[in-house]
């Protein structure tokens, strides 16, 4: 019976740990700046400080590596974004909680309390793509 009880205590703990995580994670983005008009708030890839191999990379390479990524999470878009039925006639080309392609160095750059977001217009979006680890990342 101990192993029932014991059990049951640690999956409570788990779902209201996991409860407390989404509520800091739609805190946290309630705290990001809310894009205007036809403008995305993404927030590029973070490239790995460690290889494969196990050899860590130097912060001035990672720097380089943040600044020139190429692909971002969408975390919110402004209320025009992909409203213009002549400049995009079949629809959206992304929506939020997307991975998206944009140019090297598009956007403007905000730096926040864990990492950097950009702002985007959204005719700077290249493309979709399902796994961000999918696209090469030049360091």
């Amino acid at each position: 019976m101990p192993k029932r009880t014991s059990h049951a205590l640690e999956t409570k703990y788990k779902e209201e740990a996991e409860q407390t995580k989404e509520q800091t994670q739609e805190t946290n983005l309630e705290k990001l700046p809310t894009p205007t008009g036809w403008r995305l708030l993404v927030m590029p890839f973070a490239v790995k400080e460690e290889t494969k191999g196990g050899i860590i990379i130097a912060q001035e390479t990672l720097e380089r590596a943040r600044i020139a990524t190429q692909v971002g999470y969408v975390l919110k878009m402004g209320d025009l974004c992909y409203q213009d039925k002549e400049r995009y006639p079949t629809g959206p080309w992304c929506a939020e909680k997307d991975w998206v392609i944009f140019a090297r160095y598009a956007g403007s750059r905000m730096e926040i309390d864990g990492g950097e977001i950009r702002m985007l217009n959204d005719d700077e979006v290249l493309g979709t793509i399902s796994n961000p680890e999918d696209i090469f990342h030049a360091m």
